[in-house]
């Protein structure tokens, strides 16, 4: 499925940081930062990845950040009555 589709399906992109450390440095908290087209609120595709990541990968999770904005929609724009030109 291409982006433009998942998009007139509902899907909007999200910006997802997550904190871990990992066994071999557990002193260092560290970040991976990751972009994917999502559906708000329930966020199915990054749950998807959490279960993945708990299952499969040898880290810690301390805190998950999910920033979210719809992108197809209609545009902003106001009306404008006149136009004022000075010289």
């Amino acid at each position: 499925m291409t982006d433009l589709e998942r998009q007139l399906q509902g899907y909007s992109l999200a910006m997802v940081d997550i904190a871990y450390w990992r066994p071999d440095h557990p002193k260092l908290l560290q970040q991976f930062s990751w972009q994917l087209y999502d559906l708000a609120p329930q966020f199915p595709e990054l749950k998807r990845f959490l279960d993945h990541w708990k299952r499969e990968v040898e880290a810690t999770i301390h805190s998950v950040r999910v920033a979210h904005r719809g992108l197809v929609g209609p545009s902003q724009w106001r009306s404008v009555d006149e136009i004022l030109t000075l010289h």
